[in-house]
């Protein structure tokens, strides 16, 4: 493989989830995710490539992680 070939493989933490997958991760429907989407219900960041969507792993994780309620003591 030559070095140009290596700088064109992403890094693990941008793996990229289709909307079936990305809903499977943070526990929605895929119609949920897509009405999400349309209506900007919530602000998760998507990338469109013609009409594919797919969503970043860390993206979702920062989602979620915005979402989190302490329960604090």
């Amino acid at each position: 493989m030559s070095a140009n070939a290596i700088n064109l493989i992403p890094p693990k933490n941008t793996e990229l989830l289709s909307t079936q997958q990305a809903s499977i991760y943070i526990g929605v429907s895929p119609g949920t995710l897509e009405v999400w989407r349309c209506t900007k219900r919530y602000q998760i960041p998507f990338i469109k490539v013609g009409r594919l969507v797919r969503y970043r792993k860390s993206a979702l994780d920062s989602f979620l992680e915005r979402r989190t309620i302490d329960a604090g003591g």
